[in-house]
């Protein structure tokens, strides 16, 4: 195993120690680069490698320690030598890590059991053109970013899909980012949130000063072009804002699919919709909607139904008081309603002045009745003169007037 960490941490080297001690417990080798192994306390089975892009050649896995800004650094041993990359997070957010410094017990399990799965994530081929000659070529995970070099002033681009213009405009720069990286810069700079599943390419403008300068998403197979304008400041090109190359007037930034991906190690099978919510800490409370798998609810529903009968002869047995079985009469009119409002059918006055009929909603959706108490209130007597089975979808129920 291939192991990379932020030895500015000291989280992350007590975080080192704990997997190298596991590993080699389980009869595993691990490497490390030789300038990080002066920070970490380590046996002397550990192997020392220089810091080339190939260091991770020959292992079964790559596991980094650290933040997003490590990760990415482990992203180029990853990509070069095609071996896995397992990040544990140690920093703020972390949405390219798989698991967190409490988990580290299980990841080394997981590890040693190959208890794990592979997955590519797209990656973009950067190619700079001067005067018509290509003078640099890069790649990024995450994005690569056209900017201003100087603050004071703002930088004048043309923006380019496919070989055909979009728009010019200034601003702070362009952001050309993948899937992955679009919960990154894009997404700061008011980029839209791509599941990692799609394949499809960004163009997000920084702080244009335009009246249409809107986030792009095209296809994975076009190409993608910034041009910085002749009479305007040299720019800066950055890839993953690690790696970075001057742009002076004039420069050509192409942006296409990378042919290489970057392959990451998943433990987990938590939908990309779940890691949003808990990475942004986004609020869901009030949330009522699918059940997943084994959810009690359907069963709860077959349980009050075939306790519908029994209610209805303990309601009415003259010698049973109609208070014994009113909470569960209640709980049955909740689960009901519950039932009605997930099968699109609404509560409408008839012309009948003393009924109530459900009929589905004339767009389709579920509306309930105007007061949820008075048609709790009225179930007793719903039982009492039991539901007339009509067509699918359609329940009629005959009410006092009083319940109306």
């Amino acid at each position: 195993m291939f192991l990379l960490a932020h030895t500015g941490r000291p989280a992350a080297i007590r975080s080192a120690e704990l997997v190298v001690q596991g590993l080699l417990r389980s009869g595993i080798g691990v490497r490390v680069l030789a300038e990080e192994a002066a920070d970490l306390p380590l046996p002397s089975s550990v192997q020392r490698v220089d810091s080339e892009v190939c260091a991770a050649e020959g292992c079964e896995l790559l596991v980094v320690l650290g933040g997003d800004g490590t990760l990415l650094r482990g992203a180029d041993f990853a990509r070069t030598s095609g071996v896995p990359m397992l990040g544990v997070n140690l920093g703020r957010v972390g949405f390219l890590a798989e698991a967190e410094r409490d988990d580290l017990d299980k990841v080394v399990d997981r590890v040693v059991t190959r208890a794990y799965e592979v997955e590519e994530r797209m990656t973009l081929d950067v190619l700079v053109r001067n005067n018509g000659n290509v003078v640099h070529t890069d790649w990024a995970l995450n994005e690569a970013s056209v900017e201003k070099a100087a603050r004071e002033r703002m930088l004048e681009v043309v923006t380019e899909v496919d070989g055909r213009p979009v728009s010019r405009f200034g601003g702070d720069g362009v952001v050309c980012a993948t899937p992955t990286g679009s919960t990154a810069y894009a997404f700061s700079a008011g980029g839209p949130v791509v599941w990692p599943e799609v394949e499809a390419l960004l163009m997000v403008p920084i702080s244009a000063h335009a009246l249409f300068a809107k986030p792009l998403v095209t296809s994975p197979r076009s190409v993608l072009a910034v041009e910085v304008q002749p009479k305007t400041p040299h720019g800066i090109l950055w890839c993953d804002g690690r790696r970075s190359v001057e742009l002076p007037a004039g420069a050509r930034v192409e942006v296409r699919r990378g042919a290489v991906p970057v392959r990451l190690a998943r433990l987990h099978h938590a939908s990309f919709t779940d890691r949003l919510v808990a990475k942004f800490a986004l609020p869901v409370a009030g949330w009522r909607g699918r059940r997943t798998k084994g959810s009690p609810v359907r069963s709860r529903c077959r349980r009050f139904r075939r306790q519908r009968a029994p209610v209805a002869r303990s309601v009415t047995h003259p010698r049973r008081s109609r208070e014994r079985a009113r909470p569960l009469v209640e709980k049955l009119a909740n689960i009901d309603m519950w039932i009605q409002s997930r099968s699109g059918v609404t509560a409408v006055p008839d012309a009948a002045p003393s009924a109530v009929v459900a009929r589905p909603a004339a767009d389709g959706r579920a509306s309930a009745p105007a007061s949820m108490s008075r048609f709790t209130d009225a179930m007793g007597h719903l039982i009492e003169a039991p539901a007339i089975a009509t067509a699918p979808r359609v329940t009629t129920a005959v009410l006092p007037a009083a319940a109306r």
